[in-house]
C-alpha cells in the first residue's frame, strides 16, 4: 500500500526529529567520555582532548542545531534570540579549541617534541584557525552594511556554507585525534568504532538541516 504524501512528509519529519534528538545525546555523550578517559587535571595533556571534544562535538554541534525546526531547544524564540545563543556557543567553541591548541603546544614544547607533524595535528590547526576566520565572517551577519555589495541572503548563505565546512573540518580533526596512540591504547575493540560513529552522525544530521534550509530558501525565491 502506497504511502500518501502527507504520511511520508509525517515519517519524513519524525526520522528527522528522531536524528535530531541522537544528535543532541553524542553531542553531549561524546565529551563526557572523553572527560572520563583523560580525567582532566591528571596532566596537563589531559585537558587537550577535552577542550577539543567541547568545541567540537558539544559546543559547535549545538551552535548549529539552535536552529533546526525540528529539535532545536530555543525553537519557540525568535529567529534574534537562537542567532545571539548561535553566536555565543561559537564564541565558547572558539575559546575552547584555542585553549586546547595552546595546551597541546605548550606541552609538546615541555617535553621536546615536534609541533604540527602528524595529520591530526595539522586538521587541528586548520580547523581552529578557520572557525577564527568564520566567526570573524559571522560578523558581517550582524553588520551586513559593511558589505554594500552583497545581499543578506547571499551572506546567509554563504556562512551556512562555510560553516559546515569548518564543522565538518572539525569532526574529521577528532576522528583523526581517535586514530592517535592515546586514544587507540585507551580505548578498543567495539568502543572504538562507537566512539568514530558519534562524530559520523552529527555530521551527517548537520549537513541534512545545512542542505534542507538551503532548498527552502530557493524555493521561497521562486
Amino acid at each position: 500500500m502506497a504511502l500518501t504524501a502527507e504520511t511520508e512528509s509525517r515519517l519524513y519529519r519524525s526520522l528527522r526529529a528522531a536524528a535530531g534528538a541522537a544528535a543532541h545525546l553524542v553531542a553531549l555523550g561524546f565529551p563526557t567520555a572523553v572527560a572520563v578517559l583523560a580525567r582532566p587535571g591528571s596532566s596537563l595533556f589531559s585537558w587537550h582532548p577535552l577542550l577539543m571534544a567541547l568545541a567540537f562535538s558539544f559546543l559547535m554541534t549545538e551552535a548549529l542545531l539552535v536552529f533546526s525546526p525540528e529539535t532545536s531547544p530555543l525553537r519557540s524564540f525568535s529567529r534574534k534570540v537562537r542567532v545571539r545563543v548561535h553566536w555565543a556557543l561559537q564564541l565558547l567553541a572558539l575559546l575552547c579549541a584555542l585553549l586546547g591548541l595552546g595546551v597541546i603546544t605548550y606541552n609538546k614544547h615541555l617535553h621536546g617534541k615536534a609541533h604540527f607533524v602528524t595529520w591530526h595535528g595539522l586538521t587541528g590547526l586548520l580547523t581552529v584557525l578557520y572557525a577564527g576566520g568564520q566567526c570573524a565572517g559571522g560578523v558581517l551577519l550582524l553588520y551586513p552594511k559593511l558589505m554594500k555589495n552583497w545581499t543578506l541572503a547571499k551572506l546567509k548563505l554563504y556562512h551556512a556554507t562555510s560553516g559546515l565546512v569548518g564543522y565538518l573540518l572539525g569532526c574529521a580533526s577528532l576522528m583523526l585525534g581517535m586514530c592517535s596512540l592515546w586514544f587507540t591504547t585507551s580505548v578498543t575493540s567495539v568502543s572504538w568504532y562507537l566512539a568514530m560513529l558519534c562524530p559520523l552522525l552529527t555530521s551527517l544530521v548537520i549537513m541534512n538541516q545545512v542542505s534542507n534550509a538551503y532548498l527552502y530558501r530557493k524555493r521561497s525565491q521562486h
